[in-house]
């Protein structure tokens, strides 16, 4: 007599890890996030952090979009640094 157990092995398949949230607002918007950071990534593909929590891998220009509401809010609150060369 052969014994199954109630477990299940389902099959292998290719799962994107889903890098933005919320209702895809944030997919309309140009973000900031570290500039370093974002050089980073455009040459290792590795996933940046916006201001807003948005993480996406940059890949198009910034130019074309308009500012994310929530990254200009905390952008513009943030401490203001001391001016160069001064």
């Amino acid at each position: 007599m052969l014994s199954v157990s109630g477990t299940k092995i389902l099959p292998e398949s290719d799962v994107t890890p889903r890098l933005s949230h919320g209702d895809g607002d944030h997919e309309r918007f140009s973000h900031f996030a570290d500039k370093n950071k974002i050089t980073e990534s455009y040459v290792t593909g590795a996933p940046v952090r916006a201001l807003c929590g948005k993480v996406w891998v940059p890949s198009r220009d910034p130019k074309k979009y308009p500012v994310c509401p929530e990254c200009k809010e905390i952008y513009e609150g943030l401490p203001k640094g001391e001016p160069s060369g001064e």
